[in-house]
């Protein structure tokens, strides 16, 4: 879910040595500044896994050329998107926006509240974007429930009961968790779930990313004590 052309309300944005601001909007941005804010009593969040978690996509996520027609990018973005492609079947480095990214992780009320004060819906969600201002150097804010999370995936496991064993619960919390942060950085890229077709790419462009940062060992061991 995401919020178009707002700044996100609740993250600290500390000062990080390795800020990105000034670099050009469409290129990726591995050493780009992550700031990270913790607003779940329970919730233990590894800050530097996180990080790199971020830089991996950043460095390695690839746009599929099939899925630049459904992006939702000013046109700048998508114009310099389309004059890289030099063959139409080649993949294309992704356009998450260029300087400091805000990552917030709150619990399902906080969220909730933040879903009813810009979207006029105060039901808990999972995951909302903010984008941000290129100009003061911010790529934008994803902010996620560690709750909807944690609830998710007892439910499915709950559900599971009786099988043989599956994955255990915190580790699975850790993925879906990870899950909400590559949404939200999907939508900072021009991913969206508006429309059936949309949402199918988005999808897929999840697949990809989870894939690649559990191929890397790069999915973050959040945990909710």
């Amino acid at each position: 879910m995401s919020a178009r052309n707002n700044v996100g309300p609740v993250s600290d944005r500390p000062a990080a040595a390795d800020d990105t601001r000034g670099r050009s909007q469409t290129d990726p941005t591995p050493t780009r500044a992550v700031a990270i804010t913790i607003r779940h009593p329970r919730l233990r969040v590894p800050r530097a896994a996180v990080t790199q978690a971020i830089r991996v996509l950043d460095a390695q996520f690839q746009i599929l050329p099939g899925d630049l027609p459904h992006l939702s990018l000013p046109r700048a973005r998508l114009a310099a998107l389309k004059s890289r492609i030099e063959n139409r079947k080649s993949k294309i480095p992704a356009a998450c926006p260029a300087g400091e990214l805000s990552l917030v992780f709150l619990t399902d009320p906080a969220l909730a509240k933040i879903h009813g004060d810009f979207m006029d819906d105060p039901a808990a969600t999972d995951v909302i974007t903010f984008e941000g201002d290129p100009s003061a150097g911010l790529a934008g804010e994803i902010c996620v429930s560690a709750d909807t999370a944690w609830r998710y995936v007892g439910a499915r496991l709950a559900r599971a009961r009786g099988r043989a064993q599956g994955t255990p619960l915190q580790k699975s919390f850790a993925t879906e968790l990870t899950l909400y942060l590559v949404h939200g950085w999907l939508h900072l890229a021009g991913y969206d779930d508006l429309s059936p077709a949309k949402k199918r790419r988005m999808r897929s462009a999840e697949a990809r990313a989870m894939k690649l940062l559990q191929a890397a060992g790069d999915v973050p061991e959040f945990r909710l004590a």
